[in-house]
């Protein structure tokens, strides 16, 4: 059993999304260090972020930071200063101190990956985390209408789910997300907002591409309530159709949730973990979500070795 546990964090794990859900699941992983890479959104234009973007330029680092705070395993003044959010009338009320320091660090560095590496650095930080590309790009949708709607806060607020949602402008991937995605064993979709966290780095090209290759197991994890806004309104099979469309028709291998989903169709694999944590029924436990990943890898290392040996 050690040698399985050792085989099983030998493997390369990447998640992707956005926002409270990839956070809560590289926290869940982090016993992983650096064989786990978080790709990340970053395309929302709300609150201190949206207030950035729309004065400074570039990436959105709202999901960035909070996928960096989540990870943040001892407290230090480093972590109370990267978490400080300012109150007040002025200027500065609502602004988060991480987002500006990041932005900070971006306008000194030759690329926003620098910006990241320092603060995980500084916070020692260990599981990889990359934005989706490292070029500004505002998600947008079409509306049933035929009207299209850009910007993440604008889509959140649709009384409908869109037909369909790309990038403005289309960018390029980090390369270093390419690679992860191509070294990868395990991929992870969701949990989290599907059509503002999940779906975004799915929508860059590249990234698309390079997910249609891949030979590991992609796995979405179900979100653990009905989401508000349009995405609430929309199956889970929908939800995998669209992301599966994205990649190329490249299917999902495994669902995990905690019940069935009967409509599924019956290719799907569908794992069934008891996954809320016991203070907020809605975010996923971080040990339960582990056990479920671990669970996964540990299928996968048993089926490769009886293909192996026969």
């Amino acid at each position: 059993m050690s040698q399985q546990v050792a085989d099983q964090h030998s493997q390369r794990i990447v998640a992707i999304g956005g926002g409270h859900g990839l956070g809560r699941v590289l926290s869940a992983l982090g016993a992983y260090g650096e064989q786990v890479t978080g790709i990340v959104t970053t395309t929302d234009n709300g609150g201190s972020t949206g207030r950035i973007r729309a004065c400074q330029g570039g990436i959105a680092w709202g999901d960035i930071r909070n996928c960096l705070n989540q990870l943040i395993t001892e407290p230090s003044v480093g972590s109370m200063l990267f978490e400080y959010r300012f109150k007040g009338k002025g200027e500065l009320n609502g602004h988060n101190l991480g987002n500006l320091i990041l932005t900070a660090l971006d306008n000194l560095s030759v690329r926003p990956l620098e910006a990241i590496q320092l603060i995980r650095d500084l916070l020692d930080i260990r599981p990889n985390l990359l934005p989706m590309s490292e070029h500004p790009a505002e998600l947008a949708a079409l509306t049933p209408e035929g009207e299209t709607v850009s910007g993440e806060t604008h889509i959140d607020e649709l009384s409908a789910p869109p037909t369909r949602l790309f990038l403005s402008p289309t960018v390029p991937a980090t390369r270093e997300a390419i690679d992860a995605i191509e070294q990868a064993d395990l991929i992870l979709l969701g949990p989290g907002s599907f059509l503002t966290s999940v779906m975004p780095p799915l929508l860059v090209p590249e990234l698309g591409r390079a997910l249609k290759h891949t030979q590991a197991r992609l796995v979405f994890v179900r979100n653990l309530g009905k989401e508000t806004g349009p995405a609430g309104e929309m199956p889970l099979a929908t939800m995998l159709t669209w992301c599966e469309r994205a990649m190329g028709g490249k299917e999902i291998d495994i669902v995990i949730g905690e019940q069935h989903a009967s409509q599924l169709a019956t290719r799907y694999q569908q794992k069934e973990a008891q996954l809320a944590s016991s203070n907020h029924h809605w975010r996923h436990d971080r040990d339960k979500l582990r056990q479920a990943v671990d669970e996964v890898l540990l299928d996968s290392h048993l089926t490769v070795g009886r293909c192996g040996s026969t």
